[in-house]
């Protein structure tokens, strides 16, 4: 909690005056931390400026050249052809078109961006699974407190405690907004960080994403069951629950899910979540059966799962090895076993999830990861909240170390939110009152529901038995390494990933790296074209026998120098696809005829992607990744 100013000289020990004994870095650094709190979190949005719409001119000039590396001479001239059609045809028509949506998104204050529709759209309208083809995920770094990072209730009530911290200040508008080289950056994406599922539309109609401003509670996905517990008070915010009732609370969780009575056939029966993994039409079908069948209360059920702050998964797999780390943060593990009565059942993680909603995932062993719903939050949002959550279990390992010897605030927090603890609340004042005793959610299906859940089990199990997932931690050298000789990290892994693929198979192929964009209002990303006649150039010289260290070196600076600034470029919203992608949209939007530059064979090649190596890195993080789609 930020101390209040002192109503006079007799505060007190809370008093916001410096004290003279502490040390100067540590005043600051509370003063720092006292105003950013000051700092409303969506103060900046009114001064960030829009995602400028580049010129006909200049994206129609650079298309030729991003492809230039990935065609032939022909398909090169194919590609100009194209262009100057498209200028003197009908893309002036359409960009003037996209230019009047703009204004008019401006002036009803419905739309952020001239992009945010269509590419909120792109996420939403395929039936595809979110599972390997959209949902990301983080694995974690280990908790530095060697008795806490093995435990997995210990793990997770930590980092639930601090998760309950920032929704608590994000509900309350007090999160410090994020800053990029002294520029604010757009906070919108937070609004749909806690408390929002995304919700299947059904035959004929796209997803959405429905947040619930008021909710207050966690969802505990164990064992394929579902619990809930409040974690902040209805009326002001504040946190309920403190980390040791939120370990209390996961105890008595998994003292009831492993219990006798619940069998491993009631398990496999309640996996509803196994049901999120489905192409979303399937989804939204079984879904309405669900409600259908015992309709107030299965109703009920799903409300409070969906309108969750966020789902905090136990899972009973210890992952062996990075490899698994990732694959079980991704999509979970498959395993089946036979019951008693002779029948296979799924008693993998796999089914122990809901895709739909941000979940904090921790294994047995106490590996804990985060995988995201991405229609609304890219890497970047997700990632504060990851590193944020992670610095707050550093701080408070920090806090308990040096707690003896320099007393309680001597540390001060990543996060100051206000705990007021439910347990010590005075019983008669009704608005002090608050049940965080954990409650299950048991739903009431019928047959051809629990059908629909085996038929989603075995599509599941056959995209996890489709994909691998390796990974490969390098130590030989790092970032230090590469900045001593003026390289760009991202560009120089960059190159290594489209030198790995050229080593392999003998082609340079399109590549798509996403740039951040939130410097402007409502920004998203940008897409990097790192398939660069220089970046061909590099790989053509390093797979060279004859080309010596100096050429290999040269080929490498060049390359990665050109990376360097066409991410500068994508920053400022000067890339080429998402320009040409609403130029598209607007076609369609307007039943304009499709134009010929959108149905060749170069868009093809723009849009065919066969690297895809966007990043999201930090300290706080082992493993980042996505799967392939």
């Amino acid at each position: 909690m930020v101390p209040k100013a002192p109503s006079n000289d007799k505060e007190g020990p809370h008093s916001s005056q410096p004290d003279p004994a502490e040390s100067p870095p540590l005043r600051q650094r509370k003063d720092s931390l006292l105003r950013q709190q000051s700092t409303p979190t969506f103060a900046a949005q009114k001064d960030i400026p829009r995602l400028p719409i580049p010129t006909l001119e200049e994206t129609l000039d650079k298309l030729p050249k991003v492809l230039e590396a990935l065609q032939t001479q022909s398909e090169q001239e194919e590609t100009l052809k194209l262009v100057e059609e498209f200028h003197n045809g009908v893309g002036p028509m359409l960009q003037k078109m996209l230019q009047e949506y703009e204004c008019e998104g401006i002036a009803c204050g419905r739309l952020g961006s001239y992009i945010e529709e269509f590419w909120n759209d792109a996420y939403l309208t395929p039936d595809d699974s979110v599972v390997l083809n959209l949902n990301p995920f983080f694995v974690l770094e280990k908790h530095p407190d060697p008795k806490t990072y093995k435990s997995r209730e210990d793990r997770a009530a930590s980092l639930v405690f601090a998760s309950l911290k920032m929704a608590s200040l994000l509900k309350k508008e007090t999160l410090p907004p994020d800053h990029f080289k002294g520029k604010p950056l757009c906070m919108d994406q937070f609004k749909s960080l806690f408390a929002s599922a995304r919700i299947p539309g059904g035959s004929g109609f796209k997803d959405h994403v429905h947040s619930y401003p008021n909710s207050t509670h966690v969802l505990v996905l164990i064992r394929n069951q579902f619990f809930y517990f409040q974690g902040l008070w209805p009326h002001n915010g504040n946190i309920a629950v403190d980390e040791q009732d939120i370990r209390d609370i996961l105890l008595a969780i998994k003292k009831r899910a492993e219990n006798p009575a619940m069998s491993l056939s009631f398990q496999v029966s309640q996996a509803v979540g196994v049901l999120t993994s489905l192409p979303r039409n399937e989804w939204s079908e079984a879904r309405q059966m669900i409600m259908d069948g015992d309709s107030e209360h299965n109703k009920e059920a799903l409300r409070l799962i969906e309108s969750a702050l966020f789902v905090l998964v136990l899972d009973d797999h210890s992952p062996k090895g990075p490899s698994e780390m990732a694959a079980n943060m991704l999509h979970g593990s498959h395993e089946l076993i036979v019951q008693d009565d002779g029948k296979l059942v799924q008693a993998g993680s796999c089914c122990n999830r809901w895709y739909d909603k941000l979940q904090l995932i921790v294994c047995a062993d106490g590996t804990a990861g985060v995988n995201f719903e991405h229609s609304v939050i890219d890497g970047h949002t997700a990632l504060r909240y990851a590193s944020d959550i992670y610095a707050e279990t550093v701080v408070q390992f920090a806090q308990s170390i040096t707690k003896m010897i320099h007393g309680d605030n001597w540390i001060p927090d990543n996060m100051e939110a206000q705990v007021d603890r439910a347990a010590l609340s005075m019983v008669g004042a009704a608005e002090k009152e608050l049940d965080v005793f954990p409650k299950q959610l048991i739903f009431k299906l019928s047959d051809e529901v629990k059908d629909r859940m085996r038929y989603a089990e075995a599509g599941l199990a056959d995209q996890i038995n489709a994909s691998d997932t390796a990974v490969l931690e390098f130590h030989g050298y790092g970032k230090n390494l590469i900045v001593r000789n003026r390289l760009s990290p991202d560009s120089f892994v960059q190159m290594s990933m489209m030198l790995a693929y050229y080593q392999l198979y003998g082609k340079f192929v399109c590549t798509y790296e996403s740039v951040l964009t939130k410097a402007f209002y409502h920004g998203r990303t940008e897409a990097m074209r790192g398939a660069t006649p220089q970046a061909k150039k590099f790989c053509e010289i390093w797979c060279d026998r004859k080309a010596t260290k100096e050429q290999k070196l040269l080929a490498l600076q060049e390359a990665t120098r050109e990376h360097s600034r066409l991410v500068r470029e994508c920053e400022k919203g000067k890339g080429v696809d998402r320009h040409l992608y609403a130029l598209k949209s607007i076609a369609r939007r307007n039943d304009v005829p499709m134009p010929a530059l959108f149905k060749s064979k170069a868009w093809h090649t723009l849009n065919n992607s066969i690297l895809s190596t966007s990043n999201c890195g930090n300290p706080s993080l082992r493993l980042f990744g996505f799967g392939t789609s």
